[in-house]
């Protein structure tokens, strides 16, 4: 794994919104486990916990008027964007101060105010949105840039290939990023996922590269490359991000028969986002160890306000049940 020398003042403090960010993203989703196991939580959520350094990665490459498609996992990809916590909770407790009026839940978060266009609960829904997106930006003549998040489960969808290959035919700006946490649903991607992801990528000549999802750095200077190739009109690219999820499929998904507890204790203590960030800040003397421990409380503060702010927010009226639906 590369080391990652941070020198500017700049450069550091960014590198500590990131972690800011990640260690944001990992008490929300936390929090959200907790309020599902106390009943106060509607439906399911698919936790986002230990895939964070490829969202926060990602998003703070890119700027507010740049486009985002998510996944039913999004709740980080929404975070990293710009959703603020306490309407993030409120959407998932189906309150109206939720970003959606508590009609989108868990899955179909968006916030076009941060160029979120949502979350879908279609395994690979969003390719054709973000091609969309971005074939938007390029006729405006925009230099905005789209991306389109998806777990490798999504590899077996069709509708990522067609979008895939109207996005290299048409050079436009938008860049697809796999999650690839090893498992769709409960199955090994090595069982559902035949020959090389990158190759299929390259097969419509889109750019594509692999990269340590674990490793907000590796993920943000590659992220950047990227997002200024698409910029300068370069067409697609495709990225995979080799990461893993903490929690089952689903917060329901408690025994996890189909991998053993080693494999994600290793994971845990070894490949961690946010240990590995702090780690390597420590080690090159730029910061200590206090420094963490104070956005963590800060964090934990800015959580408990969300939280408690959506558990005591009103539901819709009646009345609005036909309201903001257009299917």
């Amino acid at each position: 794994m590369a080391t990652h020398v941070i020198e500017p003042r700049m450069e550091l403090e960014q590198h500590l919104h990131m972690y800011r960010q990640m260690a944001k993203i990992r008490a929300f989703e936390e929090q959200v486990n907790e309020l599902y196991k106390g009943a106060k939580m509607p439906g399911l959520a698919h936790l986002y916990v230990g895939e964070e350094a490829v969202a926060v990665g990602v998003c703070e490459a890119l700027r507010r008027d740049d486009i985002i498609t998510s996944t039913h996992r999004g709740h980080g990809h929404c975070l990293a964007k710009g959703a603020t916590v306490d309407r993030m909770f409120a959407e998932l407790l189906g309150k109206e101060a939720g970003y959606c009026r508590g009609k989108g839940g868990s899955m179909h978060i968006a916030d076009q105010d941060t160029g979120n266009l949502g979350a879908n609960a279609i395994v690979g829904g969003s390719a054709g949105i973000a091609t969309g997106a971005a074939l938007s930006a390029k006729m405006r003549g925009t230099d905005q840039v789209a991306v389109c998040f998806f777990g490798d489960g999504a590899l077996g969808q069709g509708l990522l290939y067609e979008a895939m290959n109207m996005a290299a035919l048409w050079a436009l700006p938008v860049i697809y990023v796999c999650e690839n946490n090893l498992y769709g649903e409960y199955t090994p991607c090595g069982d559902t996922i035949a020959g090389e992801i990158l190759a299929r990528a390259k097969a419509f000549g889109i750019h594509a590269e692999s990269v340590d999802g674990q490793d907000v750095q590796a993920v943000n200077a590659t992220m950047r490359r990227l997002v200024e190739r698409a910029r300068r009109g370069e067409g697609p690219a495709f990225l995979e991000c080799k990461t893993y999820r903490y929690y089952g499929h689903h917060v329901g998904d408690v025994n996890r028969e189909y991998r053993t507890r080693d494999e994600e204790k290793r994971w845990m203590s070894e490949h961690d986002p946010l240990q590995t960030l702090a780690a390597r800040l420590t080690a090159q003397k730029l910061v200590d160890a206090d420094t963490f421990e104070r956005i963590l409380a800060d964090v934990k503060t800015e959580i408990d306000k969300g939280v408690e702010y959506a558990l005591a927010a009103p539901y819709p009226t009646p009345e609005q049940v036909d309201e903001d639906v257009y299917a």
